[in-house]
């Protein structure tokens, strides 16, 4: 009877759960390989690189609040990713699609939910109630742990460095123009962070309805 123990390499099973670094050197490539096969082919589907219709770049105001959603840590307990269940679009609405954040660099998806989603919550609410919200979290919704961000209201957004940031981002493909660029200085002087981040929480998931 052939012997079946051994690979077409000449190795056995007993040499590779015995040797760590063969184990090591398989797994990875083993990992590698199933890695390119699911990524690579969403590179070349047209759902994951185009935008949805109707969808815009941030203007200078949301890029500067998207920073400061960054920034602070709010990815770290509100996920932006709603997944294409029944229950989560009765709560949340739309599911979230590819397209909806090719102009995102990094996205923001995630999965941690100890806070509601934020995918669909553009005009859910007023700018007031954010801004409310956002200064003491406990004043609207009382059973709330999220912490209070009062220094948003005081502190202004860096309006030197927010044009250099657009033109970056139209390096990796975002269509601004020079004049969007130009003048974004403009847009954001002496505008609080607060104010940019209710702005940039105000366009989340509007260009699907």
């Amino acid at each position: 009877m052939a012997d079946t123990s051994k690979t077409s390499s000449g190795f056995s099973h007993e040499k590779i759960e015995t040797n760590n670094f063969l184990m090591i050197v398989l797994i990875l490539l083993v990992i590698a390989v199933g890695g390119i096969v699911e990524i690579v082919p969403l590179f070349f589907q047209r759902s994951t690189t185009e935008a949805v219709p109707g969808l815009k770049p941030y203007t200078a105001l949301q890029l500067a609040g998207r920073d400061i959603y960054t920034r602070e840590g709010c990815y770290n307990c509100h996920s932006q990713m709603i997944r294409p269940l029944h229950a989560e679009t009765l709560r949340y609405g739309h599911y979230s699609m590819a397209g909806e954040f090719v102009y995102d660099h990094p996205f923001q998806w995630g999965s941690k939910r100890t806070g509601p989603d934020l995918q669909r919550v553009g005009g859910k609410y007023s700018d007031e109630w954010h801004r409310l919200h956002l200064n003491n979290p406990r004043d609207l919704v009382p059973e709330s742990n999220m912490p209070a961000y009062p220094w948003l209201l005081t502190s202004n957004v860096d309006d030197e460095t927010i044009g250099a940031h657009m033109n970056g981002l139209r390096k990796v493909g975002v269509p601004y123009t020079d004049a969007e660029i130009a003048k974004a200085g403009d847009e954001v002087r002496g505008k609080t962070e607060l104010e940019a981040l209710v702005a940039y929480l105000q366009v989340l998931g509007t260009a699907v309805k």
